[in-house]
């Protein structure tokens, strides 16, 4: 039996992830030195995979992350679809309390099945999970394409990984990950089980550069 192998991984490291800032899909934002240095630790890792196709989301923090494949010439399809989650008025600021109290209640709003409801300007786990509807049907129709990269972000992924596994969206946040983690899915044509499941073996020898550990060691 002929099975589809779906690597689905989060972007490397931002300056917005390491200092606490809220990035979504309205932040642009690019890899800092130690995502650089996740990305060619993955690539490393993974190059002698024959990928069919790379899939990433439209902000450029995805495109850096996979530039190893890209630039071996692995065809490339860029989808708004695959963009993150968003956090509206909260983007590319510090969380204060009240508004990491209010983040907290909506994820257990979600958790008991409020899918439908979003963040204060942003979007929903609902609408988010519709958007992503026209690259999974790429992704399950395309019998061509055997071994998939796709390179996304946190919240999106969890809808996408709920979707693909046809778990309800409510049950997102079962699904952890990291900078640079990897979910490993396997399609047999009828349902795809996890092969890997926030692996960030890859980067068991990373070395992060020293102006980022000062920067991690700031009250």
């Amino acid at each position: 039996m002929s099975v589809k192998k779906i690597y689905i991984i989060r972007h490397g490291q931002t300056d917005f992830n390491l200092k606490g800032i809220v990035q979504g899909s309205g932040v642009n934002s690019s890899l800092n030195a130690t995502g650089k240095a996740q990305a060619q630790a993955f690539f490393e890792k993974y190059k002698d995979i024959p990928f069919d196709k790379v899939y990433t989301s439209v902000l450029k923090r995805t495109h850096e992350t996979v530039d190893g494949f890209l630039r071996m010439g692995i065809a490339h399809e860029a989808h708004p679809g695959l963009n993150e989650i968003s956090w509206g008025s909260n983007e590319g600021q510090k969380i204060t309390p009240d508004e990491d109290a209010y983040y907290h209640w909506m994820l257990k709003q979600w958790q008991e099945g409020n899918t439908s409801l979003r963040i204060e300007g942003g979007e929903s786990p609902d609408e988010v999970a519709e958007r992503q509807q026209p690259v999974i049907q790429k992704l399950l129709k395309n019998t061509a394409e055997q071994n998939v990269l796709v390179c996304m972000h946190g919240r999106a992924m969890r809808i996408l990984i709920c979707q693909l596994l046809q778990y309800p969206l409510k049950s997102m946040d079962m699904f952890e990950h990291a900078n640079l983690c990897l979910y490993q899915l396997d399609f047999t044509g009828s349902l795809f089980s996890i092969a890997k499941y926030n692996d960030t073996s890859h980067l068991k020898n990373l070395v992060v550069p020293k102006e980022e550990v000062k920067e991690t060691a700031k009250p």
